[in-house]
């Protein structure tokens, strides 16, 4: 369960996570309900999606479901940015200031700060969560404790309505 120090607005937001994922008839319809349900709950962060190995290419992630501005970084490599970084290290990476990271992808010049936290299914990486910001330093360990109990939620939905290989 998530850390007590969690927001009312966060234990909302999970509370309707796990209610999701119990009646969700597939995986695309949950992402799109988590990331549409993010972007009407917290104004700070303003672009949300998920991207998932490809199962044919495990060295490349694939653009999910978002909310946000469209990013030209439909495929990344998972050798490439800070999305690249969180998949390629299996944690949580949290991104003060993108201009400063020389990892970072540009997609939008209104990004300032970016938290991707690794989805896990079957004991390995499958998939991530990604939020970019438009105020540097947006995310605090409330953020972080937040959308990793979310990657676990989808994780679980993974491991309970999908095959191993995603």
């Amino acid at each position: 369960m998530p850390a007590p120090n969690l927001t009312t607005e966060i234990y909302t937001l999970l509370a309707g996570f796990h209610e999701m994922a119990s009646i969700a008839p597939s995986l695309e319809a949950l992402e799109k309900s988590i990331v549409e349900a993010i972007a009407a709950w917290l104004p700070h962060y303003n672009w949300t999606g998920f991207y998932w190995l490809d199962p044919g290419d495990a060295e490349t992630l694939v653009l999910g479901a978002f909310v946000g501005e469209p990013t030209p970084h439909v495929r990344i490599p998972v050798s490439q940015g800070i999305c690249g970084a969180a998949a390629a290290l299996g944690e949580t990476v949290v991104v003060d200031d993108v201009h400063a990271d020389p990892r970072y992808l540009s997609c939008s010049i209104k990004t300032k700060s970016e938290i991707v936290v690794p989805i896990r299914a079957h004991g390995k990486v499958v998939g991530e969560i990604d939020i970019d910001s438009h105020a540097p330093a947006a995310f605090t360990e409330i953020d972080r404790q937040f959308l990793e109990e979310t990657a676990r939620i989808v994780g679980s939905f993974i491991e309970r309505h999908c095959g191993e290989s995603n």
